[in-house]
């Protein structure tokens, strides 16, 4: 099984009350990656100009 699949898995038994931190900590886990890809993107443009 992959760690995908673990994970999703896991989430089956994450009761109702406590999906909200879950759901806030991947958002902001994921918003990271973003902030990254756009950084680096601007990085790249600003050495091409």
């Amino acid at each position: 099984m992959s760690t995908k699949e673990m994970i999703i898995s896991l989430l089956d038994k994450v009761p109702d009350y406590k999906i909200g931190y879950v759901l806030a900590y991947i958002q902001g886990i994921t918003a990271d990656e973003e902030n990254d890809d756009l950084f680096c993107e601007r990085m790249v443009q600003n050495y091409i100009i």
